[in-house]
């Protein structure tokens, strides 16, 4: 192992999660036509990144091309996905890759050596895009990936997947949304007249990179005591605050930083995580990039996943070191695909 890489070992954690203990007995609530359902946004992973949407940006050109390519899982324009099927005579798993990007540009994309690494195990990947907080904000990300997982598990027949083993992947915003895909209670509605919402949201596990365990601003100024990352301005705008008015913010806003936080919806049967930083725990926060993508956020959800006995491997480092992530994504999310078959 790289003498740059930090690995946090389970039961090695002890921090202070300040207003992520209060959030335990908040959910959401589902009804049959109506989601009452909040979130966030998220930002990207360059240390400097655009103000403006970048829209109807063409995914990046795969090395494999796609079996099926900008399949519409939704009724808006950036509902796409494209879809890489294995060659396998039983029902494949699936890996979800959902792009990052602030929830602000981006595109449906996948790692390259993830992609083919899946195809050669057996493991169809399927990369998604959704609506940019220009177009809709939230809850409109999160809902709408929410859906490809379920268009995913109404086409499980058709393109010989096992709807019962779908694991995600993402970065920053993707990474954002695959927490809260996979700690939030289950969005399936069994009497909506649309079969696909009737479909289950919930995952195997989860592989992040550079991800947030919150967006509640109070949370984050907590856990960034001596910096301004949670005035990020991608933040700001998805709430419709202003976050240097924070503590005078009226309760429903107060009460929608907490809903749309995954940490929020931690239960004992929540999947598996694999958390990747570029930073390591002693990097300085120069800028609020840094702060919103730093490893802090994968030390304290890992600590409460501890404490409920659900597997959190955080690892650190990797803008230092030559140690392929893409290598550990594809071991954890083979291992516990795998282990989902025998369940």
């Amino acid at each position: 192992m790289d003498a740059h890489r930090n690995v946090i070992d389970p039961g090695s954690l002890s921090f202070d999660i300040g207003h992520a203990s209060n959030f335990s007995q908040r959910r959401f609530l589902m009804k049959s036509n109506t989601i009452v359902v909040f979130l966030f946004l998220l930002l990207p992973t360059s240390p400097v990144f655009s103000q403006h949407a970048v829209k109807k940006k063409r995914s990046r050109a795969s090395a494999v091309p796609p079996a099926h390519t900008d399949v519409k899982y939704g009724p808006y324009d950036r509902n796409l996905l494209d879809v890489w099927l294995a060659d396998s005579e039983e029902p494949s798993p699936v890996l979800i890759s959902i792009h990052g990007g602030a929830f602000r540009h981006g595109d449906k994309s996948v790692n390259s050596g993830v992609l083919q690494g899946c195809l050669a195990a057996g493991i169809s990947v399927v990369a998604i895009t959704y609506r940019f907080s220009d177009e809709a904000i939230a809850p409109a990300q999160h809902l709408d990936a929410a859906r490809a997982v379920q268009f995913v598990r109404h086409h499980a027949k058709q393109w010989n997947i096992d709807p019962n083993r779908i694991a995600a992947m993402g970065s920053s915003a993707g990474a954002g949304l695959s927490l809260w895909l996979g700690f939030h209670d289950d969005l399936a509605d069994p009497d909506n007249k649309d079969p696909i919402l009737r479909e289950s949201t919930r995952l195997t596990c989860m592989a992040v990179n550079n991800g947030q365990c919150s967006y509640d601003p109070r949370f984050i100024r907590d856990l960034f005591p001596d910096s301004d990352t949670y005035q990020t301005s991608a933040l700001a705008e998805l709430f419709g605050v202003n976050l240097k008015n924070l503590d005078e913010l009226p309760a429903e806003k107060l009460t929608l930083f907490e809903e749309i936080s995954a940490i929020v919806h931690l239960t004992p049967d929540d999947a598996p995580v694999l958390m990747t930083y570029d930073s390591d725990f002693d990097t300085p926060i120069s800028c609020r990039s840094i702060g919103i993508h730093h490893p802090r956020f994968g030390k304290v959800l890992k600590e409460k996943m501890d404490v409920l006995g659900i597997e959190c491997q955080v690892h650190t480092g990797f803008s230092q070191t030559k140690e392929s992530r893409s290598e550990l994504v594809l071991e954890f999310v083979k291992m516990h695909l795998d282990a989902a078959k025998n369940n």
